[in-house]
């Protein structure tokens, strides 16, 4: 099976991409919510969310900008197990992710759910830096990485998608790297 989609090439670095300024951590104060259309919304510290079910996934990495990393090393929470903690109620089928600095992104339920998904707060063993998304960056391999949303904050379970920072920009929805939907036309 091929690894790298149409139009990308593999680098050994880790390119630092985002919008605007990276937030500023303050582990005192920072704090993960599950929220929306859930039966059990919860509030988590940052020590509360390290202390849920950790997994460890080896996932490629591909940015829209034609970039992919190979073999990342990524340890955190499932988002299937963020889910199971707050029983989306049956008619949520999708949730929109929102992070420090105005970002969101928003996916289906369903490709959430899917076991290479997750909360990641450490990066080949070592705690995610900053620029990277730390303290907590959703990591979605299956598509382009601005789905992969830096510096998470909260999960809100919705019954529509909501069309995220990018995607109010022209980025696609789907986003899917192996059909190259970088943008909607």
């Amino acid at each position: 099976m091929q690894r790298i989609p149409p139009n990308q090439h593999v680098t050994a670095n880790f390119p630092v991409l985002h919008f605007g300024r990276v937030p500023e951590f303050d582990r005192r104060t920072w704090d993960f919510r599950a929220e929306g259309l859930v039966e059990n919304p919860v509030r988590l510290t940052y020590d509360e969310f390290l202390a849920l079910g950790r997994t460890e996934d080896i996932s490629d990495f591909h940015c829209v900008t034609g970039w992919s990393r190979l073999d990342m090393r990524w340890e955190g929470v499932l988002f299937r197990d963020i889910a199971k903690l707050v029983k989306p109620k049956n008619n949520a089928g999708f949730a929109t992710i929102v992070c420090d600095g105005e970002y969101t992104t928003s996916l289906p339920l369903n490709e959430l759910m899917e076991p290479d998904v997750l909360f990641a707060y450490n990066y080949e063993g070592k705690p995610l830096e900053p620029v990277h998304g730390g303290p907590l960056r959703l990591v979605v391999p299956k598509k382009y990485a601005y789905k992969s949303a830096k510096w998470v904050r909260k999960v809100v379970f919705t019954e529509e998608q909501e069309p995220g920072f990018w995607e109010q920009r022209g980025y696609s929805n789907s986003a899917d790297p192996w059909k190259e939907e970088r943008y909607s036309y």
